[in-house]
This record gives structure tokens, C-alpha cells and sequence, in this order.
């Protein structure tokens, strides 16, 4: 097993103090299929690649899906596009065929894909909207990124963009469009802005979440088809949260009104 499992499974052991609930056959929520690709809602308790948990992979939850949709004989071929960790929640994208997998590989790989995140912090960012371009440094052992303003070997350049939502009686909500794609990105850049995400306590959250999730939500992911060369935008709810449930609010009203 290697460092980086090692330490995912590592952060997994907060124990939760409430039942947790992973995704299976029955439960699998699925927010778009077809023949190419498939796209799902990740609960905050699903892995996507093995850890020393020996917990099942969300990927082998989508291939039995398929199959028993389908009645394929064998495995089904799902191929991983994406990843999200653990402790956070949404939209996780899957291919169908090894065609629609190298096209989505690479659609990800030039930035051809257009995501956004939700984030609630306890800390207010000094701005309100901005632009973040930091480097990222990896720490194998401790499975943990840390943020610099200056390149240096072993330095990965990272961008986002974020824009403050909207406040509830404690927290903060985050809208979050990551440009590139690194390690723990999102939640080392909240972090050194001085906002860490709630329940995170790897990146500087005093406490956290009972059921062991961090609140960063996979919610919108905008892309071409890989084969049909059409638009797709797909949404995923947040899970069911009080603070969740204030930024879906609160989102919901500012494009009903426009903003």
C-alpha cells in the first residue's frame, strides 16, 4: 500500500460519531448515463480509489450498477476520469468506453472542463472574490498539501477562482472554480487564505463534522460530450444539512434574481 492510501485511510479514521452511509447498487445516485458516460453523486463516506479501509470503491459500485441495469454477462468497463477524496461530497464522473475515457482524460488534462465547488468556512477570505495562484507541495507521508506564493522544485502551480455566496448565523458559503487540478487543492488554498473548511481539520478547522466529512461539495461540472460534441452541465444536490440546505437558499435566490 502506498503512502498516499496509507494516509487516506489515516484521515478516514476520525471516527464518526453517526452511522455512515455508502453508496451501493440500490442507493447509487445517479444524475446522468448513456452509453459513453456516466455521472454520479458521491456521498461523503464513498472512496474512489482503495485505501487500507478495504472499504468498496465508489468505481465498483458503477460497474455492478451497470451490470445488473443492464444484465451484462461480465464486468462492466467503467473507467475513472476524476477523483474526489473522501471526506467530500458530489458530482464524480465515469466513462463507458475506453473511447469516451481518453477524451475525457485529456478534456480534463487542457482544462477543457469547467467545475464548481461549494465551500463553508468558519472565516471570512480578506476578499470577497478573487483570483488564487499559488504552488502546492505535496507531503507524501502525512498525505497533506501545503501552499506557497514562490515556484520551487517539487512546486505544482495551482488557480482558482472563488467568490464569497453569502453568510449564515456562523459560517460562510464559498462558490470555488478550480482551473487546475491538484492535490487537496481547494481545501489547502481556503486554508492558507485563512479560511479553512469546516469539518477539516487537516487544513486548519478546530473540529470535526460527527459523520466524518468535510463541507466541500462537488455541485456543477460543464463540459462537450466526449463523442456527441454537445453541451452537458450537470448539478448535484449537497447533502442533507442545515448548512447546506442555507446555501442551496441562498444560491437558488441570487439566480432567481439574477445575480
Amino acid at each position: 500500500m502506498n503512502n498516499t492510501s496509507k494516509g487516506q485511510a489515516k484521515e478516514w479514521k476520525q471516527a464518526p460519531k453517526v452511522p455512515i452511509v455508502m453508496s451501493t447498487v440500490d442507493n447509487l445516485r445517479v444524475l446522468y448515463e448513456d452509453n459513453h458516460i456516466i455521472a454520479v453523486n458521491k456521498r461523503n463516506s464513498d472512496i474512489i480509489q482503495s485505501d487500507l479501509s478495504g472499504d468498496q470503491t465508489l468505481c465498483e459500485v458503477v460497474k455492478n450498477y451497470v451490470k445488473v441495469k443492464f444484465n451484462k454477462p461480465g464486468l462492466a468497463f467503467i473507467g475513472t476520469v476524476h477523483r474526489l477524496d473522501r471526506p467530500v461530497s458530489g458530482i464524480v464522473l465515469y466513462a463507458r468506453t475506453t473511447k469516451a475515457l481518453n477524451r475525457l482524460s485529456n478534456m480534463f488534462k487542457f482544462r477543457e472542463v469547467q467545475k464548481t465547488y461549494w465551500a463553508v468556512v468558519k472565516d471570512l477570505p480578506q476578499e470577497h472574490e478573487g483570483t488564487v495562484i499559488n504552488y502546492l507541495w505535496k507531503d507524501e507521508k502525512l498525505n497533506k498539501t501545503f501552499a506557497f506564493d514562490k515556484p520551487a522544485d517539487n512546486r505544482k502551480e495551482s488557480e482558482l477562482s472563488y467568490k464569497v455566496i453569502g453568510s449564515g448565523d456562523n459560517y460562510h458559503f464559498i462558490e470555488v472554480y478550480p482551473k487546475t487540478g491538484r492535490h487537496h487543492q481547494i481545501r489547502a488554498t481556503l486554508a492558507s487564505l485563512g479560511c479553512p473548511i469546516k469539518g477539516d481539520i487537516k487544513y486548519g478547522s478546530k473540529r470535526t463534522n460527527d459523520n466524518a466529512s468535510i463541507h466541500l461539495h462537488a455541485r456543477k461540472i460543464e463540459f462537450l460530450h466526449p463523442v456527441r460534441k454537445t453541451p452537458v452541465t450537470i448539478v448535484a444536490s449537497p447533502p442533507e444539512d442545515p448548512l447546506w440546505d442555507e446555501f442551496l437558499r441562498i444560491s437558488l435566490a441570487q439566480e432567481f434574481n439574477g445575480q
